[in-house]
């Protein structure tokens, strides 16, 4: 029998083999994939294209920055001076990490559209999964297909019934806000477009079940919901590393956010389980939550789904409406024409009618006004996919920055609407104004193509943007005939477009919330 030394030794020199092995195939894979990248890269006129503005290896300069300017309020101005000091499209080296940042059009009209196939949600799924689980918002390929369908007809076959609930959740939120008060009407939009989303999601509002447990806790999810979101951006800010961010905090939180949601996910279970194996059949209202129970009974799926939505419908809208009132309330030029078209169209007062949806689209003030607010405030600010496989972008290489670019299977693109929507050579040496009267002609609607994205693009551009703007176009008119006065409160510091702080999660919201002075009178 072999001694004991040489049996030791016959399993160094076996695992030596393996180690050499492995790593010597890795570098052989290496080699070859570097290879096939760079004949790719040649066959395709690809360039190299401009590296970013890191000092530090790995850049841990510019990523210890970032979670500083998050930390005071001033992330999306530090984005602006990262693409300044770098260029429109350039390449980051993070953590170990090779990605590109973009904010041109024809690049992001790429990655969205004309070669949609070519881009997945890349980590996304992995850094939301602890909140938000698989849903519309998470998902890929055939599984972001179905949840799309099943939520599609929620906007396309309730119509009618979608406003009239917007207009009894608006005019209950306008019971809230005091004459003559400084009101802080952030909270007060959050709870509209939760009840609204709700609605859409369950076919009644949280508010309305006074007599269910779920009611009352609103204000514990809402608070455990915007810090699981909080959570989510540290954790995309990560990359591979998304794991750090996973403190008790953020798991109490999500806990709580489930727990919110698997109530009212009973509520409908229990419906389907007493109504049989077709809940809500004979009902002429399509709701989310029915259409889903009729095909699964599973909670997680149930939740999922649901949180996904609250997320896209609550949030997004809330943070319209904050900003349109904020800036309103600092532009009282604009608020002015816009208070006469409103006069002019429906009129104004307290006894003042409520506007039909026919009278809505005649006030074209107003819908420019919209389509400014969301130039300056995008509600999801900042936006990435992943190459699903060895492709190229259509610009940012070489010295003049129009060659394409080459973006190997597994890196993200990222890219920031919110600087997007800033670039001067794109709308004028006034765009960090807000100017609704841009966009009076419609020309530059029309050339502006993709460096316009309030609502995404391509196959993945938002179902419910339709929903959102009758909401905050008639929420805004509601106010402006009750209010006569919208004004900054006096002692309040008035500060350049852009230059508030303000708190970025998925969305971007006034970091002080939208403090305004309402008067009855001018």
């Amino acid at each position: 029998m072999p001694s004991i030394d040489l049996c030791v030794i016959s399993a160094k020199l076996l695992l030596s083999g393996t180690v050499c092995y492995f790593v010597g195939s890795w570098l052989w894979q290496y080699r070859a994939d570097r290879w096939n990248d760079e004949q790719f890269a040649a066959r395709s006129g690809c360039k190299p294209v401009r590296k970013w503005a890191a000092r530090w290896p790995q850049g841990l300069d510019l990523l210890t920055a970032v979670f500083r300017h998050a930390k005071a309020g001033t992330i999306l101005q530090f984005f602006l001076e990262i693409l300044e000091l770098s260029g429109t499209t350039h390449e980051q080296q993070l953590l170990g990490s090779r990605g590109v940042n973009t904010i041109e059009p024809q690049n992001i009209e790429a990655i969205l559209s004309s070669q949609f196939e070519d881009f997945s949600l890349g980590l996304r799924p992995l850094h939301f999964a602890p909140l938000l689980g698989s849903g519309i918002f998470t998902q890929n390929g055939a599984a972001w297909k179905h949840s799309r369908a099943l939520l599609r007809p929620q906007f396309t076959s309730n119509r009618s019934q979608n406003f009239e609930e917007i207009k009894k959740c608006v005019e209950s939120l306008l019971q809230q806000v005091p004459t003559g008060a400084v009101v802080d009407l952030q909270p007060l939009f959050f709870k509209l477009t939760f009840d609204t989303t709700t609605f859409l999601l369950f076919g009644e509002t949280m508010s309305s079940l006074a007599s269910s447990e779920i009611a009352g806790q609103e204000s514990e999810f809402a608070k455990a919901f915007n810090i699981g979101q909080d959570y989510l951006s540290h954790r995309g800010r990560l990359g591979l590393f998304y794991w750090i961010a996973n403190t008790p905090q953020f798991r109490r939180a999500c806990k709580t956010s489930h727990a919110f949601v698997d109530a009212a996910v009973q509520r409908a279970l229990d419906a389907a389980e007493k109504n049989g194996e077709k809940p809500a059949e004979s009902s002429k209202q399509y709701v989310f939550i029915d259409a889903l129970v009729r095909e699964t009974r599973d909670k997680k799926v149930l939740r999922d789904q649901c949180l996904n939505v609250l997320l896209a419908g609550r949030d997004t809208t809330a943070c319209c409406l904050t900003w349109t009132l904020h800036l309103l309330a600092r532009h009282q030029n604009v608020l002015d024409k816009l208070r006469a078209e409103v006069q002019s169209v429906v009129g104004l007062g307290q006894d003042a009618p409520q506007p039909t949806r026919e009278q809505l689209k005649k006030m074209k003030y107003l819908d420019l006004v919209l389509k400014e607010v969301l130039r300056l405030y995008p509600s999801v600010p900042v936006n990435s996919r992943a190459a699903v496989k060895t492709t190229t972008l259509p610009v940012g290489g070489g010295a003049d920055g129009q060659s394409p670019i080459l973006i190997k299977k597994g890196e993200a693109v990222g890219y920031c609407v919110y600087a997007m929507h800033r670039r001067k050579d794109l709308y004028g040496e006034d765009a960090m104004q807000f100017i609704p009267e841009r966009w009076e002609d419609g020309r530059l609607a029309k050339e502006i193509g993709y460096g316009y994205l309030p609502f995404n693009g391509g196959p993945r551009v938002c179902l419910g943007q339709d929903f959102a703007l009758l909401e905050a176009g008639y929420t805004v008119t509601r106010i402006i005939q009750r209010f006569p006065s919208i004004s900054v409160p006096e002692g309040d510091e008035i500060v350049e477009v852009g230059k508030e702080k303000q708190t970025l999660t998925l969305v971007v919201a006034p970091g002080e919330g939208c403090r305004v002075q309402l008067r009855s009178g001018l």
